[in-house]
């Protein structure tokens, strides 16, 4: 299991002996730690909280939605008047796309413990089938929610700098060009991921 650290150690051991770059990055930085996290609503509900903002923008918004709601659920999003959920800092757009998410499973209309059962594909179109759920946040779920082994997020801003400047590409990679390059990892694009950021959380994002 890619989400205990030991389960993660062993993935990132089979990766290295083939690629060099990634071998690299434990050289010089170590081994990342585990991002594994429960499955159901609540997680899903701090990805989307964290689209497009910054990391940090990010947990600080989660830590006063999560302490006002208390217990954060459905219900509580459902029921939590707008002005209460804005001042956590959450926007009029994802207060939407929470409450189109809460309303989806209080409805029936989406049942999270019937992803485990899907395949890749299966899962990430159930889950972009919810207003707000993009490509980005269903594949995030599937590999810190649901410890799925070959999932590589191409369109994330960070995973395309750590690429182009671990692999010495002169520019940006684009999406396309990264998903590309990503077969390379396969079945374990889910760790060349997590290794990808750990490089950027050393090196790129301070390039």
């Amino acid at each position: 299991m890619i989400n205990t650290k030991q389960g993660l150690r062993d993935a990132i051991d089979d990766l290295v002996d083939s690629d060099l770059a990634m071998a690299s990055v434990i050289e010089q930085f170590g081994f990342p730690e585990p991002r594994g996290r429960d499955p159901g609503f609540s997680t899903l509900l701090r990805s989307i909280i964290s689209q497009q903002v910054s990391t940090n923008a990010g947990i600080a918004i989660w830590k006063r939605l999560n302490s006002y709601l208390v217990d954060t659920s459905p219900q509580k999003v459902l029921s939590a008047p707008e002005e209460d959920l804005r001042s956590c800092g959450v926007s009029k757009q994802k207060i939407r796309y929470a409450r189109a998410l809460a309303h989806h499973i209080e409805s029936g209309k989406l049942n999270l413990k019937k992803l485990e059962f899907m395949s890749d594909q299966e899962a990430i179109s159930v889950l972009t089938s919810v207003v707000g759920i993009g490509t980005w946040t269903a594949e995030i779920y599937l590999m810190f929610a649901l410890a799925r082994k070959d999932i590589f997020p191409s369109g994330d801003l960070a995973l395309q700098v750590a690429a182009g400047q671990l692999l010495n590409y002169k520019n940006r990679l684009s999406p396309s060009n990264l998903a590309n390059i990503a077969q390379r990892w396969k079945p374990q694009r889910t760790t060349a991921a997590i290794m990808l950021w750990h490089y950027y959380s050393h090196v790129a994002s301070k390039a």
